[in-house]
């Protein structure tokens, strides 16, 4: 349906009551999809023959870019409305993403009491829980009947961002339960809130907390919706699983640009520019060039020994790249163990246990492999058995050290995906290589 309303804009536009008729079967996500296929005059005449009450669902996931062109475009009469039925988060995140320009005219069409409320939101640390919360939600007293609770609720939902789980607060706001929509439903008339709500097993974060913190609660115990408070347990917002999800991607994207070796940009990158994205990868390319370098000193202080036995320099590659994807293999795992919460700093001797045994095992079957295939390319047994025994000591040694950096950047407050496979690789080079070379001494006397 997205590809045939393009073709009517395309070739029909003169057609607004066919274009209308699409735009309000369509789904509201699907339409918003559609302007970053658009240029700014049809893109600005579309939104004006959006379905009055879609306009601003729509606009809330419309690009920033094409937010911007529409808001600079639009009457401050129709940009009250539509901040006025935006949910406040998502006013917020607006906020966030517009320049100065912007910023001003949106504030200029909201009323005192929001612009308070919006401020108190742009306080909050950026990656805090206050700073993705809504303040959208059904709040009930614990002493209020089923027949006064489900009142209130058809009377405030239309404004609400979700009403599945309602809370339970106390006249100073102080959280005090929950209640789900169903159990409400489900209880007669004359029973009390008091009487079904849940007081025992009431999940919270703080408005300080990382909104990593926040996914982690979500993904463990399964919540549609999770409450916000304040140092003193007061009610002041909640945070709803459509937000988790793009916290998630963002820490998603952040942990892989960062497994990469790259600093992370808050844009997509076909939206980031090629200067931003050049500027984010360098530090990390200069640091990791000079850190190679350590390898070439190895290499320089075993030089006589090279030149004995020139034979050693064909399998330089071959160790240092085993070396390598055995600790990113391991370091990989142990990230992704770090962020699901399946590990923690504590399992730091269980983890270097276990990646020395598989170490052990992984390591023993290429080096057996190797030995063979050595000894029928004719090469010297004790050239083969060099080879060999240093590809056994790097596997468990790489395997080792890629399960316990994460962990030991976890301990010092750093993100783990820092201890990725660029630094890894790095690190393993040189140990695989002085490896490498004391067993050459020992057994080829070099």
């Amino acid at each position: 349906m997205k590809n045939e309303l393009l073709d009517i804009v395309e070739n029909n536009f003169s057609n607004k009551q066919l274009i209308k008729k699409k735009l309000a079967d369509m789904n509201i996500v699907d339409i918003a999809e559609i302007f970053d296929d658009l240029e700014k005059e049809k893109a600005l005449q579309i939104f004006r023959l959006l379905p009055k009450n879609k306009a601003a669902d729509i606009f809330s996931y419309i690009s920033p870019e094409k937010q911007k062109l529409i808001i600079e475009a639009i009457t401050d009469k129709e940009l009250g409305k539509i901040i006025d039925d935006l949910y406040l988060d998502d006013t917020v995140d607006l906020l966030e993403e517009m320049p100065a320009n912007v910023v001003r005219k949106i504030l200029k069409n909201t009323d005192r009491a929001t612009r308070k409320i919006i401020n108190q939101f742009l306080n909050y640390p950026e990656d805090s829980a206050g700073s993705v919360m809504t303040i959208e939600y059904v709040d009930l007293q614990k002493d209020m009947t089923i027949r006064e609770a489900i009142d209130m609720i058809r009377k405030t939902v239309e404004d609400k961002e979700t009403f599945e789980i309602c809370y339970v607060v106390s006249e100073e706001r102080l959280l005090e339960g929950t209640v789900s929509i169903k159990d409400i439903l489900l209880t007669d008339d004359d029973k009390k809130i008091s009487d079904i709500m849940d007081n025992k097993n009431i999940i919270y974060v703080n408005t300080t907390d990382d909104k990593e913190f926040v996914s982690k609660l979500f993904m463990k115990y399964d919540c549609s919706s999770l409450a916000v408070v304040d140092n003193e347990k007061r009610l002041v917002g909640i945070i709803t699983v459509d937000d988790v999800v793009d916290i998630i991607q963002d820490e998603n994207t952040e942990d892989f640009e960062l497994m990469a070796a790259m600093t992370p940009s808050e844009k997509p990158y076909l939206k980031t520019s090629i200067l931003k994205l050049a500027i984010n990868r360098i530090p990390w390319l200069l640091f990791l060039m000079i850190s190679a370098t350590l390898t070439g000193f190895v290499i320089n202080n075993f030089e006589s020994g090279l030149a004995k036995e020139s034979v050693l320099i064909a399998f330089i590659p071959m160790l240092m790249d085993t070396g390598g994807n055995s600790g990113s293999q391991a370091a990989t795992l142990a990230i992704r163990g770090l962020a699901l919460n399946e590990i923690k700093t504590s399992d730091f001797f269980a983890i270097m246990f276990k990646e020395s045994s598989v170490g052990l095992i992984a390591g023993f079957v290429l080096a057996v492999f190797n030995f063979f295939r050595l000894l029928i390319l004719k090469y010297d047994i004790l050239v083969a058995l060099t080879v060999c025994s240093s590809i056994l000591l790097t596997v468990v040694i790489s395997n080792i050290i890629g399960g316990i950096l994460p962990l030991i950047a976890k301990f010092l407050k750093l993100d783990p995906a820092l201890m990725a496979a660029p630094l890894i690789t790095t690190i393993v080079d040189v140990i695989s290589l002085i490896a490498y070379f004391c067993i050459a001494s020992s057994l080829l006397n070099i």
